[in-house]
C-alpha cells in the first residue's frame, strides 16, 4: 500500500480550510456553498433546510402569537383529536416536557381543552376548542403560502417524488 506524500497531504488540507475574509477572519460559507451546498451530507442538508423553514415559519406566525412547535401541536390535535400529551410529543418530534409546556399555554389561552380518557383515567386527551380551530385556520393560511414557496418550480411529479423520498426516509429509519 502506498503512502501519500507530505505535499499531497498538505495540498488536501489547504483545500479543506475555509477562505479567510478580508479582515483575516475565517469566512463561514453561506447556505448553498461548499459543504452547505450540493457537496454536503444529505442529513446535514435536510437539517439546514428544516432550520430555514422553521425560522421562516416562526417569523410568519409571530404576530399571531404562535410558535412553530405550537403550530405543530395544533395541527396534530386537529388531525387526530383526543391525543394524549405523549402521543403529541411523538408526532411533533418534541420532548414530552416541551409538549407539556405548550399544552399548558394553549389550554390557558383557550385554544385546547382536556378531557379524561374514557378507560384510563390518568391519561389526558386534548382537543381543539373553537378558538383553537380559528387560530389554526389563520396559521394554516400563512403556512400554505410558505408551502407554495417551497414547491415553487417543482412540477407535480417531482413534488410527489420528493414527498415519497422524505416519507421513505422516515419510514425506513424509524426502526433503527
Amino acid at each position: 500500500m502506498s503512502r501519500k506524500t507530505a505535499a499531497a497531504t498538505r495540498s488536501k488540507i489547504a483545500r479543506k480550510l475555509p477562505e479567510p475574509a478580508d479582515d483575516g477572519a475565517i469566512r463561514v460559507p453561506a447556505p448553498g456553498e461548499g459543504k452547505r451546498g450540493e457537496q454536503g451530507y444529505l442529513g446535514y442538508l435536510l437539517r439546514q433546510a428544516h432550520a430555514a423553514v422553521r425560522l421562516k415559519m416562526e417569523r410568519t406566525l409571530a404576530d399571531l402569537g404562535v410558535t412553530s412547535p405550537q403550530f405543530a401541536v395544533l395541527t396534530m390535535l386537529n388531525a387526530y383529536p383526543g391525543l394524549s400529551g405523549a402521543d403529541v410529543a411523538r408526532l411533533t418530534f418534541l420532548t414530552p416536557q416541551t409538549v407539556g409546556v405548550i399544552i399548558r399555554n394553549l389550554e390557558r389561552d383557550g385554544a385546547i381543552v382536556m378531557t379524561p380518557h374514557p378507560v384510563h383515567g390518568r391519561i389526558q386527551q386534548w382537543t381543539l376548542t373553537p378558538r383553537g380551530a380559528t387560530l389554526l385556520k389563520a396559521c394554516r393560511e400563512r403556512v400554505i403560502e410558505l408551502e407554495k414557496r417551497l414547491a415553487r418550480g417543482l412540477d407535480i411529479k417531482t413534488e410527489t417524488a420528493i414527498r415519497r423520498w422524505l416519507t421513505g426516509i422516515a419510514t425506513e429509519l424509524q426502526g433503527d
